[in-house]
């Protein structure tokens, strides 16, 4: 596999509390940090409901985070396409790839949450069928041919044909896969990137294992390509200098989250609940099947190292953002990860590390260059006096840089002491 990529995932998983104009302008803020700090992706999503998941327009959203960010990609993480009209997302993916200056990943999915399908007035049972004509629609418009009409149970369309194309020429498209094989089955059928945003689940990692091969079976049938650098897999964790730390900052937060949200909200009260945080932590990060890494960049180094294992290998790892530690410790802990995380994952710090043994192991070479250091200086009757002045480690510490420069500093030596 090529170098993994980093990012972020915002769906957005936000505590009722906080003033909501401030709090998307934080969200803004995490974006810019990433964008400094290297990230590759940054995605999020659209909900309507709950309270807790607060960007009703991921493009709009991405909008403003093209505008304070140079370099990072923006996926749509994602469009609930059946919620919209085909011809309309088209549109809306172009304009926003123009204004990002061709960064737009389009992640598409049927709907997370019931409550937005019911609010709306649509049958969960129809959401799959309609992302999957709603994809092959848009990817039509996006290949700009010939003026099509298509008629459609939910939609209409007559001589469509878009007026400007995206600034890529082969936009990236992804789907959103949970725990059953239909998000990866239509990711083969168009042959698009995976977002895996069930292996934040106990059960999302259980299926992750035989995930794969239904995207590579659907691939097949359908006579597409599907690459393993396309998939992304989410992971949630909190990062700090120690685990102690990590616990600290991260456990009122993940047990609020978890019981107010994941348990007391979208399950109605059925699943986990935790009398205090230390119990959150510990059943969540460090008992069976633990999904969460709370704990240092190290941990979360195995932690990948274990995915790839388990999955055969993925292009991406995504971090599921929340509000479990202050904003503060937050952000320290994406700075960590690009610190120490992505460069052990990817290799960047092999080099240092072969130069430095190297160096270590072999000592022969450089006591013989200290040597000859040590000719030259007994060769200036002043230089060798004023050696005999210096510390015993003194040879020890010339032999560590090159011979032209210890004889300059010899020389200088020797020109400081009194003339004899």
């Amino acid at each position: 596999m090529a170098k993994l990529k980093f990012g972020a995932f915002l769906a957005p998983h936000h505590p009722i509390g906080e003033h909501p104009t401030l709090q998307l302008q934080n969200d803004l803020e995490v974006v810019q940090h990433l964008d400094r700090l290297g990230y590759d992706e940054f995605w999020c999503g659209e909900h309507h409901s709950t309270g807790w998941e607060v960007i009703a327009s991921p493009e709009l959203f991405l909008a403003a985070a093209a505008e304070r960010t140079q370099r990072i990609r923006l996926g749509t993480g994602v469009v609930s396409l059946p919620y919209h009209h085909p011809f309309m997302v088209a549109q809306r993916l172009v304009q926003l790839d123009h204004q990002s200056r061709g960064r737009v990943i389009f992640g598409s999915g049927p709907g997370a949450l019931p409550s937005d399908a019911h609010t709306l007035g649509v049958d969960p049972m129809v959401l799959r069928d309609r992302q999957d004509e709603a994809m092959g629609v848009i990817r039509r418009l996006f290949e700009g041919g010939d003026r099509f009409s298509h008629e459609s149970e939910w939609f209409t369309l007559r001589d469509a044909k878009l007026q400007l194309l995206p600034v890529q020429d082969d936009m990236e498209f992804a789907v959103a896969s949970l725990v059953s094989p239909s998000g990866m089955t239509l990711a083969g059928k168009h042959g698009t990137g995976v977002l895996s945003i069930g292996s934040t689940t106990t059960a999302g990692l259980q299926a992750l294992p035989l995930q794969w091969s239904f995207a590579e079976e659907s691939a097949a049938k359908h006579g597409q390509m599907v690459d393993r650098a396309n998939w992304r897999i989410v992971l949630s964790w909190h990062i700090a200098e120690t685990r102690d730390a990590a616990r600290r900052q991260a456990r009122d937060g993940l047990m609020h989250h978890i019981n107010d949200y994941t348990t007391g909200t979208l399950a109605a009260g059925v699943g986990p609940k935790f009398a205090n945080g230390d119990e959150a932590v510990d059943a969540t990060a460090f008992g069976d099947g633990a999904v969460n890494v709370i704990g240092t960049p190290d941990d979360l180094v195995t932690r990948i190292q274990e995915m790839q294992a388990l999955t055969g290998g993925f292009g991406c790892v995504i971090g599921f953002a929340h509000d479990w530690a202050n904003r503060e410790d937050t952000l320290r802990s994406w700075d960590l990860v690009a610190r120490y995380v992505m460069p052990k994952v990817n290799g960047l710090l092999d080099g240092y590390e072969e130069s430095n043994a190297f160096v270590i192991e072999h000592r022969d070479a450089w006591n013989r260059a200290g040597a000859a250091i040590m000719s030259k200086i007994q060769e200036n009757k002043r230089a060798a006096a004023a050696m005999q002045e210096q510390p015993a480690n003194a040879l020890s510490a010339l032999t560590a840089h090159s011979a032209s420069e210890m004889d300059a500093a010899a020389e200088a030596a020797s020109e400081e002491q009194p003339a004899g």
